[in-house]
């Protein structure tokens, strides 16, 4: 075949991928350009950042006053305003509880909850649990009993455990409680699990986190 003539059926073909090329640059072109105007023009209309707040915080037994962003979480105030970094973000979506601090005795997901909206409160974190050189006895059980193993969960661990402690001293039932009747229900593996479920420990050291919260509870480990 001479080189100058061409085969009609590759010429069909090649303008075939041509025609498809083309036409599915279009497509996504005007696809994308409305979207684009749409973001800039949200970029241009959105509103300033709120003015901040000054709120007061007693953090570990002792006044901090904030000057913050309205949208600061507790666990941001914590970590990068007081440089208090015990309390951990781990998912920053309440699913792993290692930010739980206590806030007024009670457990709380430090990334889930406003600064503002505790203000004047009194806040513990896992800095302010021990007594100078005396550890909590949570602290300690989790010691002795090797509750940990790479340490990133462990402070949400131990305050969350220390939050579940009060609220079954104070009688409070949890899903698997059998007895409603009675003043508070006994801290077995079954309810100490259940209540502690809002901890994830990625290391899996759980029967370790179980046997020292029973050590504290007075269970038989």
């Amino acid at each position: 075949m001479d080189e100058q003539e061409s085969d009609p059926e590759l010429d069909k073909i090649e303008v075939t991928r041509r025609t498809v090329i083309e036409t599915g640059t279009t497509a996504l072109l005007l696809t994308a350009l409305p979207h684009a105007a749409l973001a800039a023009g949200s970029i241009e209309d959105k509103e300033p950042p709120p003015p901040p707040v000054t709120i007061g915080l007693r953090i570990n037994g002792q006044l901090h006053s904030l000057t913050l962003d309205p949208r600061t979480t507790v666990l941001d105030a914590l970590r990068e305003h007081l440089e208090l970094t015990g309390s951990k973000k781990g998912c920053d979506h309440g699913q792993c509880g290692a930010c739980t601090v206590l806030i007024e005795g009670r457990r709380v997901n430090s990334c889930l909850t406003l600064a503002v909206m505790h203000d004047g409160q009194s806040i513990t974190t896992i800095e302010g649990l021990a007594d100078g050189e005396t550890l909590h006895p949570v602290q300690t059980a989790f010691v002795e009993h090797d509750g940990f193993q790479c340490g990133y969960c462990t402070s949400g661990q131990i305050c969350s455990a220390i939050g579940m402690l009060a609220e079954s001293r104070q009688g409070m039932p949890s899903y698997v409680t059998q007895d409603l009747m009675r003043a508070a229900a006994d801290l077995t593996d079954v309810e100490i699990r259940e209540r502690m479920s809002g901890n994830i420990c990625r290391c899996a050291a759980y029967p370790n986190i179980v046997a020292a919260i029973k050590q504290v509870a007075g269970m038989p480990t």
